[in-house]
């Protein structure tokens, strides 16, 4: 699992995507989370602009992002 370290309050979906190497752009970022291959604590969101806080967890494609502080 991997994890990201917010450097502000919370991260958005598609950043947090980017930022963890899953998706190469934001467009691709977009596509996947509107086509409900992304799921947020266990649930599919589809809104690329979702606020991840600390302790979310992302999961896509098989693989697991933590947000901490």
């Amino acid at each position: 699992m991997e994890t990201i370290t917010l450097r502000d309050e919370f991260i958005k979906l598609g950043q947090a995507l980017k930022a963890a190497g899953l998706c190469e752009s934001g467009v691709e970022a977009k596509e996947v989370i509107q086509d409900g291959l992304v799921k947020v604590n266990g649930s599919v969101d589809t809104r690329r602009g979702r606020k991840l806080y600390d302790g979310d967890v992302v999961s896509f494609d098989g693989q697991e992002i933590k947000i901490q502080k």
